[in-house]
Order: structure tokens, then sequence, then C-alpha cells
């Protein structure tokens, strides 16, 4: 699914009067079927450019288009089904807390069902095997049948990512994906996440305080800085210049704070390669 942003400012409805758009009049352009990580420090707007890409924030001022389509001109029946073909995962899935682990899976199914079958869907799990092919992609294939609330914090979050696999969607919005994991299981769970992308032809774009995780997984990397593109490059143009341009003030998140340590190494040479249910 291709988007365009033309101009683009866009602030949250609890900004108080007089306060800076979190994104600035911003211009994006991303083709079906790319992969694209957006990165920049925390408060840089990343979360606020997901929202409006899934239809779920307007925009104060400047054009957005979403496969040929302005969201906001469309009728109410119509968004909805816009935003049916779209899978935002937000950084603390959503997911009841009693709800078994194989139902919560398969609500990414929800946007392509009635709602008859949506509401037997929650009492009686419809295809179980897929729920459990899904999960095992992300090694959690022992957790089918297990509660939500008893599940680590990290273990949640790949099964907000799981459900992407199943949901009918041609544009995945992933936010902050890894917050929750450690490195081994973040390298796991963004490759996984990169070729299930790649085999169903999706567009793809994720926000990450992982620098080098991003680096080693992405094609096209977009830095963002109080609210503005600083840069939008392949990743193997993204220099540790641009990169400390990018985080200046905030070196604890590019050099081993809440974000992973990006080796020089990494940068020089990068290998190749809702959440809402609308």
């Amino acid at each position: 699914m291709r988007l365009q942003l033309h101009g683009v400012t866009a602030r949250h409805a609890a900004t108080r009067a007089g306060a800076a758009p979190a994104l600035q009049p911003l211009d994006l352009r991303v083709s079906d079927g790319e992969h694209v990580a957006v990165i920049g420090a925390s408060g840089a707007g990343k979360t606020t450019l997901l929202q409006v890409l899934a239809c779920a924030l307007p925009p104060a001022a400047g054009e957005f288009r979403l496969a040929d389509e302005t969201p906001w001109q469309l009728s109410t029946r119509e968004l909805q089904r816009l935003r049916g073909r779209l899978f935002l995962a937000p950084q603390v899935p959503p997911l009841p807390p009693r709800q078994r682990v194989v139902t919560a899976v398969l609500a990414g199914r929800l946007p392509a069902m009635g709602l008859m079958a949506s509401l037997r869907s929650l009492f009686y799990p419809s295809d179980i095997p897929a729920a459990y092919e899904a999960l095992a992609r992300f090694d959690l294939d022992d957790k089918l049948f297990e509660r939500v609330d008893r599940l680590s914090g990290g273990e949640r979050q790949r099964v907000g990512l799981a459900r992407a696999l199943l949901a009918p969607a041609r544009l995945w919005l992933i936010d902050e994906p890894l917050s929750a994991l450690d490195p081994t299981r973040a390298a796991q769970a963004l490759a996984t996440l990169v070729d299930a992308a790649r085999e169903r032809s999706v567009t793809l774009i994720a926000t990450l305080h992982q620098v080098d995780v991003a680096l080693a997984h992405f094609p096209r990397i977009v830095g963002l800085r109080d609210g503005r593109i600083e840069f939008d490059l392949p990743t193997a143009e993204v220099t540790r210049e641009r990169l400390e341009h990018l985080y200046a003030m905030r070196e604890d998140e590019l050099n081993g704070g809440p974000a992973a340590s990006l080796p020089v190494e990494s940068v020089a040479a990068p290998q190749p390669v809702v959440m809402h249910c609308r």
C-alpha cells in the first residue's frame, strides 16, 4: 500500500494551546511493499506519525493520501473500510488480560469478519492451527492457550506482533515493537516481522529506538527530529555523523541508554537484507 504526505502537520487533541505541533510540515512518500524504519530520540514525533498514517489522527494541515484516497474526505463507512486494510501495533498491545492467547491472536482477522462471526470467535476460536503457526514464528507456540495476564511483557509484545500475520492488512504500522525484549529476542522478532511482510508484499513502517537493529533489517531509514524529517536515506548512506546530529543532546539514546548501543562498524557496513485492528 502506497502513501504520500505533503506539508502534513499534526497535533494531539490534548495539546495545550500555543504548543508546537508534534509533526511540523512534513513530506514523505512510501511505495507499495516498501520497508521503512523511522528512528529518532524520544519526543521526535514517531508515534504521532504512525497515528496519522493509521488514520487515527487527522492532519492539522497538509495533504495525506493513502492508496490513492484522501482518508479524511471519505464517508464514515469508507473510512472504516480503509482502516480495515491497515494494522497498527502500539508499543503496549491492548490485549484483554483474561483473554486466551489464541483468541488474542485470531483477533487480527476481525476486520475481515462480520459481526456474528466476530462475536462467535470470542468464545469459539475458528482457526486454531493458523494462530499456532503465527505464534510459532515468534517462538510462542507453547503459549497458545495461556491467559494473556500470565505472560511476561516481552511475550505480550510478541503476541501483539503475531496478530499482524493474520490481519487482512496491506500496511503494517509497528510502534517500538522491541521495547520489552532482550537483544536476542528483539533481533529474532524483527527478522520474523520483516520476513513475513516480504512474503506478503506488505508495506512495513516501524518506529525503532534500537538504531543498530534498524540498520541491520531495513533498506531505508527516516530520521525524525522535533517533528521534522532530518534525513530519508538508503541504509548504506546513514553515517555515524548523521546519527550523532539526529540524536544531538540525546547521546544516551544513541549509545547504550534506552536504545541499544550503536557500534561504529554497524553503520559503516549495515547488513542487507490496535494495537488497533480496523
